[in-house]
């Protein structure tokens, strides 16, 4: 049988709640012409996915959207064969087909995975589009400089942990935003920023001027809400902003676009310095630059020039509870949940 996780009946609320989804038991499907059947190994958790759910994109009764990482069990798929390790999208599964007729999005595209360019849960993180979405909104959109100020919020998550190491390795002096104590002294003396400041304090706002004494040229921006007002401040004439994720309005009861808002707020201060703000779609960056991101950025991962923490947890039936812990921001890391035997460990 296959265990897969889907959106219940009832209204979605801000924030996923006890009743938001259903484990449910079905057959394990068969392979038809052009498909290939998977078994899921790893689920990767990402704030973009509780848009997915809120507006309910995803198929009454079909497995919650994932990225995910698996093995081939039976193809009739050109290009892969059974034992094949893949990146796909079999979502809250345990099992999923890929290829003919299978929707996903156009450019989350089934790839073979080489287990010697680095652990096979890395497709969904540093190695994947999580680093792919680093690699375009930090060194292809904010461009940064040697000697210029680089901002990151979110800095010891999936993507702002290569954000920040990225701009540090162009020559940038790099200040994170993380919120325990224990994730800021990671992002200092793990990942090599110059400097963390911790959003769950008193005298926040205080606290990242302090860390940016000359200002600021480059945010990368992951959060928004009161983390956005404290930068707002401290841009310097001609920076330049990437709009990656706004995950505090994630749960705006009004679910109104957080993009717009943003944007509305900053403006006044963004026509004054002449602030650059893009916004940051990846999809837009997956066929032109994917390789190119994969030849620069895995030999630094391999050497371990660029650090990366996951944290991963166990077993499908806690799925839910892991992406809520994740949306609250109490993981640690890249989340990922394991719910089949990873063969290369």
């Amino acid at each position: 049988m296959n265990r897969y996780w889907t959106l219940s009946d009832k209204p979605v609320g801000a924030w996923p709640e006890a009743d938001t989804f259903v484990l449910r038991e079905g057959p394990i499907p068969s392979p038809g012409p052009g498909q290939a059947l998977t078994r899921t190994i790893y689920i990767s958790l990402d704030p973009y996915q509780w848009g997915y759910k809120r507006r309910r994109v995803e198929a009454p009764g079909a497995a919650c959207h994932a990225r995910t990482v698996s093995q081939v069990i039976e193809s009739r798929m050109d290009g892969f064969a059974a034992g094949d390790l893949v990146f796909n999208t079999n979502g809250w599964a345990e099992y999923g087909l890929m290829g003919e007729g299978v929707a996903r999005p156009s450019y989350m595209i089934p790839r073979r995975l080489d287990p010697a360019q680095g652990r096979i849960s890395q497709a969904v993180g540093v190695l994947g589009m999580l680093g792919l979405t680093a690699y375009a909104g930090m060194v292809l959109m904010a461009e940064p400089r040697p000697g210029e100020t680089a901002v990151v919020s979110a800095a010891s998550g999936g993507v702002g942990q290569i954000a920040g190491q990225l701009a540090r390795m162009r020559g940038a002096r790099v200040v994170g935003i993380a919120g325990r104590a224990e994730k800021c002294r990671f992002v200092v003396e793990e990942l090599g920023y110059d400097a963390c400041v911790s959003h769950l304090s008193p005298t926040f706002a205080a606290d990242l001027r302090a860390a940016c004494p000359d200002g600021i040229d480059v945010y990368f921006e992951n959060v928004g809400g009161a983390v956005f007002d404290a930068v707002l401040p401290l841009f310097n004439t001609g920076a330049r902003m990437t709009i990656c994720g706004l995950i505090a309005t994630y749960g705006d009861a009004a679910n109104t676009n957080p993009r717009a808002a943003l944007q509305a707020r900053g403006e006044a201060v963004f026509r004054a310095r002449g602030v650059t703000v893009r916004d940051l779609f990846v999809g837009d960056y997956v066929e032109g630059h994917h390789d190119a991101f994969l030849r620069e950025v895995a030999p630094w991962v391999a050497s371990g020039q660029v650090k990366y923490r996951e944290d991963i947890r166990e077993g499908i039936e806690t799925v839910p509870a892991c992406f809520a812990e994740m949306l609250r921001g109490d993981n640690f890391g890249k989340m990922l949940v394991r719910v089949g035997e990873d063969p290369t460990v």
